[in-house]
């Protein structure tokens, strides 16, 4: 048995769906069901017994605990986060009281669990943290990717916030010697992706005939990873990953967010032309570029590859395919993700 937090977010949902198929292992999902939370994503292990869905929050230390007590899992991995920069600028205390209290919080009740296993109980249970490259800041042009050694330089209330959460987990391990696991990934892209990110809100977009916004001159440059590789570098840690470590997790696909929209403008032209026979690229606005906008980030995955044997399994070309499709086989579930509140601040920020 597992515990997972935030099992019904983008990345988590993902990784729960994958744990269940590839291991078989029973998983106790947690998570607040925020907007970005959605129980659909789960749907197709309804009735499932090897997956337990329990709504809460992981600062209610007491919830948390009850839990470990009653489930016994033999490991904690913490999806639970406020993710996305742009809201995080318009309104930082969700992030701060998620990502820092909300971490320390699950900490707390870990270590006081870990501190009452006896035996091998004790000895293998571990603390895996989810967290992101934004931490390290931004690259210059030509400047070497992030090591797991580079220095952080948080740029935005979301990115301070997962760096508070990082130094805690790392923290808990030196203090009280907590098996904490920590991984930093680049861009995550797939199925279930909340469309407010880049690559969902581009694909939602283009097909109801809607602008394409693009910060500043699209240059920014990120590592894009897709989600499944994600999940099984996250398997492959959480198996062998030595415990106070961190775990640098990329898909070696550098590119500017503009060459990211015109991708999937000509995938969606050739999978679902428009009806006026236009090329989708007609779409594209370029809006003003957000505050404090990272120029580049590019993670150096070698570590994992090295001491783990990990390294991914997609090309951004197959990935990005894969993507597109999905979104266009799954049409219900864009529709109903998309609430009224979502939609009024989409237009807010875009504007």
């Amino acid at each position: 048995m597992i515990l997972v937090t935030g099992g019904a977010g983008f990345i988590g949902s993902n990784f729960v769906l994958d744990w269940v198929a590839q291991t078989g292992e029973p998983v106790v999902n947690l998570d607040k069901l925020t907007y970005a939370g959605n129980r659909e994503n789960l749907s197709s292990l309804d009735g499932d017994e090897r997956h337990l869905f329990v709504r809460g929050d992981i600062g209610d230390g007491d919830l948390v605990a009850q839990l470990l007590a009653q489930h016994q899992p033999r490991a904690v991995l913490n999806f639970a986060a406020e993710s996305h920069v742009d809201r995080s600028i318009t309104g930082p205390e969700a992030f701060i009281q998620t990502n820092m209290v909300g971490t320390f919080r699950l900490l707390e009740a870990v270590r006081h669990h870990w501190l009452k296993l006896e035996g091998a109980a004790r000895a293998d249970f571990r603390f895996l943290h989810v967290s992101t490259d934004e931490v390290y800041g931004s690259l210059d042009a030509g400047a070497p990717a992030f090591t797991e050694q580079h220095r952080y330089e948080p740029n935005s209330p979301y990115s301070a916030s997962k760096a508070a959460s990082d130094h805690l987990v790392r923290a808990y391990h030196h203090t009280y010697g907590l098996p904490v696991l920590t991984t930093n990934c680049s861009n995550n892209y797939g199925p279930y992706h909340f469309p407010e990110k880049l690559i969902p809100l581009m694909i939602v977009n283009a097909l109801a005939g809607r602008n394409l916004p693009v910060y500043g001159d699209g240059m920014q440059i990120r590592d894009w990873l897709y989600v499944k590789d994600h999940c099984s570098a996250i398997r492959r840690v959480l198996e062998a990953g030595t415990p106070g470590e961190v775990y640098n997790v990329g898909g070696h696909n550098e590119k500017p967010n503009i060459e990211i929209v015109q991708t999937i403008c000509a995938l969606l032209g050739e999978l679902r032309p428009r009806a006026d026979g236009k090329p989708y690229t007609a779409q594209i606005a370029y809006v003003k570029d957000r505050p404090g906008h990272d120029r580049r980030y590019a993670i150096d995955a070698s570590r994992i590859e090295r001491e783990l044997g990990w390294k991914p399994a997609e090309t951004f070309e197959s990935g990005i395919r894969k993507t597109v499709t999905w979104y266009l086989e799954n049409a219900d579930w864009v529709e109903r993700v998309q609430s009224g509140a979502y939609r009024e601040w989409v237009a807010a920020q875009y504007a």
